[in-house]
């Protein structure tokens, strides 16, 4: 395998778990805070920003991988 193809190979693999495990892990956060309001929905504004700020976390290691791949 040339270093070309194996440099692209990385990068895909790279891009690809940096975006899907991001992507889960928001899924999951609003999820539970769906169900959470859904149970209690007085709740609804002590969820909101803590939801928010787990999101935003999240979305940041997707922003992070994408760095890796223009550096590489």
């Amino acid at each position: 395998m040339s270093p070309e193809a194996l440099l692209a190979l990385t990068k895909g693999v790279t891009i690809a778990i940096g975006g899907i495990m991001p992507a889960y892990a928001i899924g999951k956060i609003v999820a539970k805070a769906m169900e959470s309001i859904g149970r209690n929905p007085e709740s609804a504004g002590k969820l909101f920003v803590p939801m928010l700020l787990g999101a935003a976390f999240a979305e940041a290691i997707a922003i992070y991988a994408l760095v890796v791949v223009f550096t590489l």
